[in-house]
This record gives C-alpha cells, sequence and structure tokens, in this order.
C-alpha cells in the first residue's frame, strides 16, 4: 500500500513539472508585464504612424532589404528604423490610414491584461480586424490610387488592389452596391442597438435609455441590469440596461360569461333529431352561468415600492467587495428584478472554484445584512452563478394581475393555476393534470393557506361547475369555510354528511374510501369506452358516441385539497394514509387530482410512499435545512423570506417564486356572486360508502337472500371481482343494497372478507363451480 502512495505521488509531482511552464503564462505578474508591453508597444506605433506623414520621402528613399543591416543608414521616423519599418508596411504597403485602429486595438488588449477593462476584448478585436478590412477597401474604391506617402491610395495598397479586383469583376457600379450592402451589414450585426435606431431616428435621452428601469405604470417594461463587456460606465463593475417586455399585466375588467342559445320549450320532431346531432354540451345544466368579474379583485400595485437605482449599485458592490476579499474576480455581473428578490447572475473569471463561491453564502449575507440570500451554483442552462437578494421593500403580487395576464388568459392548460410570479416578473402558470398531486409545506403563517386560496381562485376563473368538483378537507374547521357557498355550484361530498366541508375525522376516512370507489367506477368507465384517461373519455362522450343508458356519464374533474394533513396522519393514520396513496398512485388518469397542505414537513407525516407520488411540491418557508430536504430533496426552503415566497420543484430544477395574494374579503365577494347564482340542486355526490370491517357474519340469515342474489353472485364469479360498485351498476340498485348483497355473498362463502378500498376477493373460480354450489346451499337450508 506504501508503495502504490509513493508511485501516486512520484506521477503527481511529474505531472506537475509537466504544466509547470504553463503556470508561468497565468500567473499576475506575466499579465501585468504583457499588457504594459502592448500599451507601449501601441504608442510607439502610433508615433511611427504619425511620423510617417512628415518623413516618409526621406525614409522611403533607401532600400528596406538593407537598412537593418547598414549602421550607416539614418531615417528620419521618430520611432526610428523599426517604427519607419511598421509604418510603411501598414499605411503603405496594407491598409493605409485605417491602420491607426490597431494601436488602439492594443491599447484596449494591454489595459484588460492590467484588469482594467475599456472595452470587451474579443468582440472588440473582431469589430477591428473587420472594419479595418472593409474601410481599407471601401477608401480604395472611392480614392483609388492618390500616390504620394500612401503608395496607392487611402486604403493602401491592399485596398487599392481589392477594390480593382471588384471592379474588373462586377464593374464599379455592382462593387459600390456591394459594398454598400456590406457596410450596412457589418454596423447591424456589430452594433446591437443600430436596428432600433434605424426604426427610431429620435431616441430618448441616455439616461432614460439607462437608468430609468424602475417604472410605476404596468405597461411597462421591466429591467434586466446587464453587465455587458460593452458597457460604459464610470463603476468598477459597469451596469447596462436591457430592457425585456413585461406580459401585458392587466386589461380591462371584463366579465367572462358564458353564454348559449336557447330555443322554444317544446321541439318539432326534425329539430329534436338536429339536436340529437350536435354535441353534448356538460354547461347547458347552468348555461345562465357568469364567471366572476375581475372588478371583484384588489388591485395592490399602488402600495408596491420600487428597487431604487442606489439599492442596485449598493448591492452589486457589496458582492462584489465580499467576493473581492476572498480573491474571487469577476467578469461580468447582472440584475434581474423580481417582485420579492433580485437574482444577481456573476460570471467569475477562470480559473475560480464554483465551491469557493457557493461556500460564501453567510459571509455575503452578512455584508448586505440580509436575510434569505441564495446561491445558486451554477444556475441551470446559463453557465452563470446566482446570489439571490430579497428586495428591501417586496411587491405584492395581486391576484388580479394573475388572472387578467396574457399568459393565464391564453393558457391551454386543462387545469391551469396562476401561483405567482418568477425572478423575472413573468407569470407562473402550473397545470395541475400534468403533476398530477401536489404536497405544499412550510411553517405556520408562511403563506400556505393563502396559496391554496389561489389555486382555487384560478380554477373559479377558468373553469365551469359542470367541470370541476372540489372536495375541500378542513381538520382545522377554519381555513376552508369560505367556500361553504360554493356547495350547489362547485363542491362535492358523500352521501349523509351535511356540510360540504369537510372537517369530521371520520367523514374525512369515508371520504377517501368514497373517492377511491369513483375512481374504480370512473376506470370502469375509461374501460368501457375503450379509452385511456379522461380527457379521451370525455371528448367521446360529448361527440355522443357512449350511451348514458349504460352507465356513461360525463366526468368532471375532481380536486381533493386537504389543509393540515399532520392532523390526519396523527389522527387517523393509516386509515387515511392508504386509500390516499392508492389515489396518489392511480386517480391521475380518471380525472382525479390531490392536494395536500402541511406544516409539519417531517418524515413521519410526509413519508416516502406520499413523496414518492407527489413528485411536483411547493415550499413555504422552513426552520430548518432538514425540513426542506424532507420537501424537495434539497436545502433552500429555509433560506426563504416568508410572506409568501416559495420554492416549486416541478422536476429537477427549483423555481423561486412570489405567490400571489388574494385576500379574504375578495374571496367572499367571489364566492358571493357564485353563490347567489342558480346552482345545481345539491353538491355533487360521491358514491355511497358503508364502513365495513369484515366482522361476524352470523347475524346474516342466509334464508331471506335478496332476489338479486343469484344474480349478483354470477355477475362477481364471471368478472371475478367483488365489487360492491360493480353489483350496483350492473343491477342498477342503490349502494346500500348492493353492499348488504356482498355481505350476503361473504356469508355464503362467494366472496372474501373486506379487505379496505380493495375488492373482495371472489373464491369460486367459474359459474359452472358457482351452480353447483348454489344447489348445495339450497339443499342446506330446506327444511325436512
Amino acid at each position: 500500500m506504501e508503495k502504490k502512495n509513493t508511485q501516486n505521488k512520484k506521477a503527481k509531482k511529474k505531472t506537475r513539472g509537466i504544466f509547470k511552464p504553463l503556470k508561468f503564462f497565468t500567473d499576475d505578474r506575466f499579465k501585468l508585464v504583457l499588457g504594459l508591453f502592448f500599451i507601449v508597444f501601441a504608442l510607439f506605433l502610433t508615433l511611427a504612424f504619425i511620423s510617417y506623414f512628415f518623413t516618409w520621402k526621406i525614409d522611403q528613399s533607401f532600400e528596406w532589404s538593407g537598412i537593418f543591416s547598414s549602421s550607416d543608414i539614418k531615417v528620419e521616423n521618430w520611432s526610428g528604423k523599426t517604427g519607419a519599418y511598421f509604418a510603411f508596411l501598414f499605411l503603405n504597403k496594407w491598409f493605409g490610414i485605417v491602420s491607426f485602429l490597431f494601436p488602439f486595438l492594443l491599447i484596449i488588449i494591454g489595459f484588460r491584461l492590467l484588469n482594467l477593462k475599456l472595452l470587451p476584448v474579443w468582440k472588440t478585436i473582431k469589430v477591428t480586424i473587420f472594419s479595418v478590412i472593409l474601410i481599407s477597401v471601401c477608401l480604395g474604391f472611392l480614392f483609388g490610387d492618390t500616390g504620394g506617402y500612401l503608395g496607392s491610395g487611402l486604403g493602401g495598397s491592399h485596398g487599392f488592389l481589392l477594390s480593382e479586383w471588384l471592379n474588373a469583376f462586377i464593374g464599379k457600379t455592382g462593387t459600390g452596391f456591394l459594398l454598400l450592402v456590406a457596410v450596412i451589414a457589418f454596423v447591424l450585426f456589430s452594433f446591437r442597438k443600430s436596428l432600433d435606431w434605424i426604426r427610431k431616428p429620435t431616441p430618448a435621452k441616455e439616461d432614460e435609455i439607462n437608468w430609468d428601469p424602475f417604472h410605476t405604470e404596468k405597461d411597462k417594461p421591466v429591467s434586466i441590469i446587464n453587465l455587458e463587456e460593452d458597457d460604459e460606465s464610470d463603476e468598477d463593475l459597469m451596469f447596462e440596461t436591457k430592457e425585456i417586455k413585461k406580459e401585458k399585466e392587466e386589461s380591462e375588467d371584463v366579465e367572462l360569461t358564458i353564454e348559449q342559445q336557447t330555443g322554444n320549450d317544446i321541439l318539432t320532431n326534425g329539430e329534436l333529431k338536429e339536436k340529437l346531432l350536435e354535441d353534448y354540451d356538460p354547461t347547458l345544466d347552468l348555461s345562465s352561468f357568469k364567471f366572476p368579474p375581475v372588478s371583484l379583485l384588489d388591485d395592490h400595485s399602488a402600495e408596491n415600492s420600487i428597487v431604487s437605482k442606489e439599492e442596485l449599485i449598493s448591492n452589486k458592490n457589496r458582492i462584489v467587495e465580499t467576493l473581492g476579499n476572498y480573491k474571487i474576480q469577476i467578469d461580468k455581473i447582472k440584475a434581474t428584478i423580481g417582485p420579492t428578490v433580485t437574482l444577481y447572475e456573476i460570471v467569475p473569471a477562470p480559473g475560480i472554484r464554483i465551491s469557493k463561491i457557493k461556500n460564501l453564502e453567510d459571509d455575503i449575507a452578512l455584508s448586505l445584512s440580509a436575510l434569505g440570500i441564495r446561491i445558486i451554483a451554477p444556475i441551470p442552462g446559463r453557465g452563470t452563478i446566482g446570489i439571490e437578494v430579497p428586495n428591501r421593500k417586496p411587491e405584492i403580487v395581486s391576484m388580479k394581475s394573475m388572472i387578467t395576464s396574457k399568459k393565464f388568459q391564453e393558457s391551454d392548460y386543462e387545469l391551469a393555476i396562476a401561483i405567482g410570479k418568477t425572478i423575472s416578473n413573468e407569470t407562473y402558470v402550473l397545470d395541475l393534470t400534468r403533476m398530477p398531486h401536489l404536497l405544499i409545506a412550510g411553517a405556520t403563517g408562511q403563506g400556505k393557506s393563502v396559496g391554496l386560496n389561489v389555486l382555487i381562485t384560478s380554477l373559479l376563473y377558468k373553469k365551469h361547475p359542470s367541470e370541476i368538483k372540489f372536495i375541500l378537507i378542513d381538520p382545522k374547521k377554519v381555513e376552508l369555510t369560505l367556500y361553504s357557498k360554493l356547495e350547489r355550484h362547485y363542491l362535492a361530498k358523500i352521501p349523509g354528511i351535511e356540510d360540504a366541508i369537510i372537517t369530521d375525522i371520520q367523514d374525512i376516512t369515508n371520504t377517501l374510501n368514497s373517492l377511491s370507489i369513483e375512481m374504480d367506477q370512473r376506470y370502469d368507465l375509461l374501460k368501457m369506452g375503450h379509452v385511456r384517461n379522461i380527457k379521451e373519455y370525455n371528448e367521446i362522450f360529448k361527440n355522443r358516441k357512449l350511451n348514458p343508458e349504460k352507465g356513461h356519464r360525463f366526468l368532471p374533474y375532481i380536486i381533493m385539497i386537504i389543509d393540515e394533513f399532520a392532523d390526519l396522519i396523527v389522527t387517523a393514520g393509516k386509515g387515511v394514509e392508504n386509500p390516499l396513496a392508492r389515489l396518489a398512485q392511480l386517480a391521475r388518469a380518471v380525472g382525479i387530482h390531490l392536494v395536500i397542505a402541511t406544516q409539519r414537513p417531517s418524515i413521519n407525516i410526509i413519508t416516502g410512499t406520499i413523496k414518492a407520488n407527489f413528485p411536483v411540491r411547493i415550499a413555504y418557508r422552513v426552520i430548518s435545512m432538514m425540513d426542506s430536504r424532507t420537501i424537495l430533496d434539497s436545502p433552500g426552503a429555509n433560506q426563504l423570506v416568508g410572506r409568501g415566497d416559495m420554492l416549486i420543484s416541478p422536476g429537477s430544477d427549483l423555481i423561486r417564486v412570489q405567490c400571489a395574494f388574494v385576500s379574504t374579503t375578495e374571496i367572499e365577494k367571489i364566492t358571493e356572486f357564485i353563490g347567489s347564482q342558480r346552482g345545481y340542486p345539491s353538491a355533487f355526490m360521491l358514491p355511497e360508502y358503508s364502513d365495513e370491517t369484515g366482522g361476524d357474519m352470523g347475524d346474516i340469515d342466509l334464508q331471506k337472500r335478496d332476489p338479486f342474489f343469484e344474480e349478483a353472485a354470477h355477475i362477481v364469479v364471471l368478472h371475478q371481482q367483488g365489487s360492491t360498485s360493480l353489483i350496483q351498476r350492473k343491477l342498477s340498485i342503490g349502494y346500500n343494497r348492493a353492499g348488504r348483497i356482498i355481505d350476503q355473498l361473504e356469508a355464503a362463502g362467494i366472496v372474501g372478507p373486506f379487505e379496505g378500498s380493495k375488492a373482495r376477493h371472489v373464491l369460486i373460480p367459474d359459474e359452472y363451480s358457482l351452480e353447483q354450489y348454489l344447489s348445495k346451499i339450497d339443499r342446506e337450508e330446506t327444511p325436512l
């Protein structure tokens, strides 16, 4: 082992020896010397070029081939023989007077090596080279061979000879047009704002363009402050304002309505036939229903403050200073202003390790005197490092701005949820059908209940009551009671309970099991319709390709929302977790989606089974990093600032979003508006569920069997499924009666005992065996 370590050390030393010469070129002292050389050489060339205009006659009287070998030859150029020779090459033989750009380029490179950035190096090199070539040809074309000190003209020999070749090839007119197009193309591609300048010949004042990114009017652009390489500023690290268009936040208060044309109450045979050929419209049951207008929502823009230029520059300087204290140099920095935090994207100098910056999270927070500093190293897909710094005065994201946003209005998502705004001030819209379930966690008072209200409000503004139903479970009994007015429009419940907002533990358990029955029934309908999901099923049902007399019906989406999941787990335990896990695993395809929220994100509450079936999670601020890892499988939620600041995990990435705000008053207005309209006779009824525990079957008298007993026995044996809902559907009877028949089948030994939400096991293999078994039962019960 020691021998192997010795060999490894020797190999490492040998490797270091190979690359030791390369280290010299990255040394700061080498860069300093090289930068000074470039600057001095640029001044030397400039002096030589200027001197050439006064001394060219004498200097060109000598033969250049022997000028350096003979000490008797004296030149008049102020930079000596070397200067005279370079001036002759650049000004006479090569590019003419445009050669003065080369010393300028050397100065830019020299100062950059001294860590003083005047202009972006690589862009300047490219622009300079193309400028020299193009201008030289243009001067050669315009002025030709003027002779004298410039030999072949102002464009030098290069410009003159190339322009002469073009004249011979395409003529002077063609050459002129070609050079004009080349100049325009060069300007457009070299200077980004040239196209805007051409389109708008009267630009705004420079200070209005560069430092007025903070508009109070909503239709103005939002700014990204960008440290580009071609910026101009007196700061050490220079800001430039790039403007991006912000999506139109709000429109006029427009009341969304669904209008249906109604005819006479009595239809003729022809009208009836035509009516039957039309697609089924589920909204006709409530054809007069009106969606709530956006005027019911409040606009909080007047309460919002503006992130000032001084705050941005102060934060930028402190970040740069803190990193500089640890010898971390920055090449570029860009600030993107969000509603709650500002994202500073930095590009470190080559050779800086990302982990070194990541470890300075606390130091940067200390220097900025701010909580909630989060470092993203690196930002996926950008190649930069992000530092999220909370704004001094966070912005309130109103629900009105979410609903009226173009992104939400034009969204084609089945269940669109406008949850809030990202760091770049873009409306963030989720599709619940693609999640397909949502887990929300965070400490008390951090915005979970508001987030649930935002989710419900988004769907109320998008979906007709016939298209979506909510099951609202509120163990705390105070958070979701405002929605009780929606019972006859949007809510679902099990038969036998009075309140549509479910708060009792036993009612909650029964509702979960009832929802499992509804899921099984829906899967049976999908199987009969030969489709794979609810969207395909509803589509063919609307096209009248499914017969309602055979049990087919339009299936609304069902959203079950649990406000405090931890209370249920502590109180009901497996009675809640098992049916919930089954729903999470299977319910997606049939349009049943779960949203659960908890303020206790511990591993005994958010178990592995729950996490495995809730891939999309939202984390509000939590107390510890362990809680953040429990929710998101990564830290970060412990560094949020609260008040709706959240991280969304739609996949492998984390997206920081400021949750929209909807007040209790706004919810009351919306529920009052909807509740005052004509609704359905009652809430949407889920299948009836009886708490079967598989107890003593001795009380069941098989001599008093139900008339449907034998027919039900044949059904369960034929399908090999001991399901109450199957008997209910096939025999068109009530759920309670079907449940009693199942009990009788169990007492007769045809089906097995109750197994929770699963179908009972069928004990008879085929119908022939069933006939023999039923005959045996009849013989045993026939009195002598």
